[in-house]
């Protein structure tokens, strides 16, 4: 039996040859990336604000801004790096979760890389970081992908 691809929790679903920059430069920074900054070491960050008002938005603001405070950054040329064959294209059994309120990657995106993998997809009431606002519910979706497929 084929094993499920780990769902999608508000996240980039890459076709071969795409890049999350060339996706990014498509359209208007979002909120949360508006003033995303990139330092001399060539690594990207949010600012505090973004961070806690747009990325984490829908998180308590004290670990909100925990969670600002020990973020890693993200290497900038990673934003550039193309995707080979995603696991989706071999009949992967795929599953999205789309957030509504999401300020990072907007939802109508969301839905749309949720239909071309075809993926099984449900919705979040939810920014960005639905895995630290709504635990049950996305540990719940984790779970059906798991048990659909044993």
């Amino acid at each position: 039996m084929t094993a499920p691809q780990f769902p999608y929790i508000s996240g980039f679903a890459l076709d071969a040859g795409e890049s999350i920059g060339a996706l990014l430069a498509q359209g208007a920074p979002t909120p949360a990336l508006a003033h995303l900054r990139i330092d001399e070491q060539g690594f990207a960050w949010l600012p505090q604000d973004d961070f806690v008002q747009h990325f984490a938005a829908d998180v308590d603001p004290i670990e909100a801004n925990v969670m600002y405070a020990v973020q890693q950054p993200l290497p900038a040329a990673a934003l550039e790096e193309v995707m080979g064959t995603p696991a989706w294209k071999n009949d992967v059994p795929t599953w999205y979760a789309v957030a509504q309120n999401d300020e990072v990657i907007p939802p109508d995106v969301e839905r749309l890389f949720a239909k071309r993998i075809g993926a099984t997809t449900s919705e979040l009431v939810s920014g960005h970081v639905g895995m630290i606002s709504h635990p049950d519910e996305v540990a719940g979706l984790i779970e059906t992908a798991a048990q659909s497929v044993t």
